[in-house]
């Protein structure tokens, strides 16, 4: 099993992939996720800024009041007689639950409806008042900083009571027919004040305040009511955050333990999580990581079984030619000697026979990962192989088999694939044909399409194929040669190497009886058709 160093990823190519959002990459899934919904959230409470401009409003209709009213009191007192105006300031001063001062042209003040009624309202001392309201004004003070709400003056009863105190008195002498103000009570409620030039038989300005309690009090409603819709959204949104974060953040915690695990390769058989109860794409990546670690065990399997099997074929040939290095030392006849040498050269050719197979069966693999299919026509390329085949044997050589292929119609047996590795599994089964063949037998080739698979079938005159050994032969070094052929002819990596090809073009092999019940083997090569090809009739 490789060690951590081998299955280390390149520090400098993730730094090279990394995000360039580096801040969120920082933060773990479930913060983001909590970020996230609580952003949206925030986004929410800019309810308070519509909170401010819901008392703007609320002041500016009071105020927008406050002049009609002191119009209509002006309409009043002039219609009034002189011995009823007194009653009537002190009514609407109740009904309106407002102060009103008169003010001369010269400025000084000519009467006060708190000095000739009861007091409408009082102006409350905060220091009187319960911690509540402190912390109830201090809010007000925080939440208006936040939304940046304008600031107002606070309100001080002026220590000399004439026009001049009072810059709305001053401008609506100065011609405005109505002018207004907003201070700041002592307590921090609204206190509102508008002034208006009466003619009552002399011009007079009067002066309308009034300590708006109510509209600090709507707004503060609010606001608590705001508040508690935010905090119950802030608590759903940051449970339904952890729960959802439980859901993503978990399993992947699970899947990451596991693959250090088997990256680190201290356990053998890691189990990664497949999650078959999850549905969504976390299920499928888990069951994907675990199909992966499977096949990875696998290949780390067949490649140290690769490695035994080799270390024990080399093993015999090798021992082989050292013993007879070794007797060429102790013998002294020249027919010895010979028999010596010929002993250790067909060792060292059964060596290099094996060596190439080892080299092309270790190759297979990941050179049929990196090729780019072509369209192949397996047709003509066998009428090739078979071409090439019979200039190199003998015509005179009546110990070869005879070879029979039923050409199919140009275009039938079209395939993608790489044509050379192709060529060199069928080959392979081609050869095994033959050698299980007698000198008089005959090997049959056929290559034909059934619907969207090709299918090459070779068939021999030899002894058959057990059906026990169907499966075996496909194995690496696995060898049940005929008694009379010399040992160590073939590797027994020629049907594995087919098989390796054949399944890397998405195909199949398999080993079963003649069709027409004869004696012999018959290996079926089946691959899957281009699409486009013609379909044999």
């Amino acid at each position: 099993m490789p060690g951590p160093a081998a299955l280390k990823p390149d520090a400098s190519i993730a730094e090279q992939e990394e995000s360039p959002l580096v801040w969120s990459a920082r933060w773990s899934l479930t913060t983001r996720i909590l970020a996230v919904n609580i952003l949206a959230i925030a986004l929410l409470a800019g309810g308070f800024y519509y909170l401010d401009t819901y008392r703007s409003r609320l002041v500016d209709t009071r105020i927008e009041v406050m002049k009609d009213q002191l119009a209509m009191l002006d309409r009043a007192l002039e219609a009034a007689r002189p011995d009823q105006r007194a009653r009537l300031i002190d009514e609407f001063a109740a009904a309106t639950e407002s102060r009103l001062r008169f003010y001369a042209a010269d400025g000084t003040r000519i009467s006060d409806s708190f000095e000739t009624g009861p007091p409408t309202y009082t102006l409350r001392d905060p220091d009187l008042q319960p911690w509540k309201r402190d912390a109830a004004r201090a809010m007000d003070r925080g939440i208006d900083w936040i939304v940046g709400a304008p600031s107002y003056p606070d309100f001080t009863e002026p220590s000399v009571d004439n026009a001049r105190a009072w810059p709305e008195v001053m401008e609506a002498q100065t011609g405005d027919i109505a002018t207004s103000r907003f201070r700041y009570a002592p307590e921090r409620t609204p206190l509102l004040s508008a002034a208006r030039v009466v003619d009552i038989e002399t011009p007079q300005t009067v002066l309308m305040t009034l300590n708006a309690r109510d509209i600090t009090r709507t707004v503060r409603a609010e606001r608590f009511r705001i508040a508690i819709v935010l905090l119950v959204v802030l608590l759903a949104s940051v449970l339904l955050s952890l729960f959802l974060a439980r859901t993503i953040v978990r399993p992947l915690r699970r899947l990451a333990r596991a693959a250090v695990r088997v990256r680190l390769g201290r356990a053998r058989e890691v189990v990664v999580p497949r999650l078959p109860s999850r549905r969504d794409e976390i299920g499928t990546l888990a069951r994907a990581l675990s199909d992966m670690t499977q096949a990875l065990r696998e290949r780390i399997d067949a490649g140290e079984h690769f490695a035994a099997d080799v270390t024990h074929e080399l093993k015999n040939p090798i021992a082989s030619v050292r013993s007879a290095i070794e007797g060429l030392g102790r013998v002294h006849s020249d027919e010895q000697r010979a028999q010596l040498l010929s002993i250790a050269d067909e060792d060292v050719r059964r060596l290099d026979r094996l060596v190439n197979d080892i080299s092309e069966a270790s190759r297979v693999d990941a050179q049929l990962s990196r090729t780019l299919f072509e369209p192949i026509d397996v047709g003509i390329m066998i009428e090739s192989m078979l071409a090439s085949r019979a200039a190199r044997v003998d015509d005179a050589d009546v110990s070869q088999p005879r070879i029979a292929f039923a050409r199919p119609r140009k275009g039938t047996t079209m395939v993608m694939g790489d044509g050379h590795r192709l060529e060199r599994a069928i080959d392979n089964v081609i050869d095994n044909a033959i050698s299980f063949s007698p000198p008089s037998g005959l090997v049959c080739i056929s290559a034909t399409r059934l619907g969207d698979e090709v299918h090459v079938k070779v068939e021999d005159d030899g002894p058959g194929i057990d059906p026990a050994q169907r499966e075996a032969i496909f194995r690496r070094f696995h060898s049940e040669r005929p008694a009379s052929e010399a040992f160590g002819r073939h590797s027994g990596l020629g049907l594995a190497i087919a098989r390796t090809i054949v399944e890397g073009h998405s195909g199949t092999i398999n080993a079963k009886d003649r069709d027409d019940g004869r004696q012999g083997g018959s290996l079926l090569i089946t691959l899957p058709a281009r699409e486009g090809g013609t379909e044999s009739a």
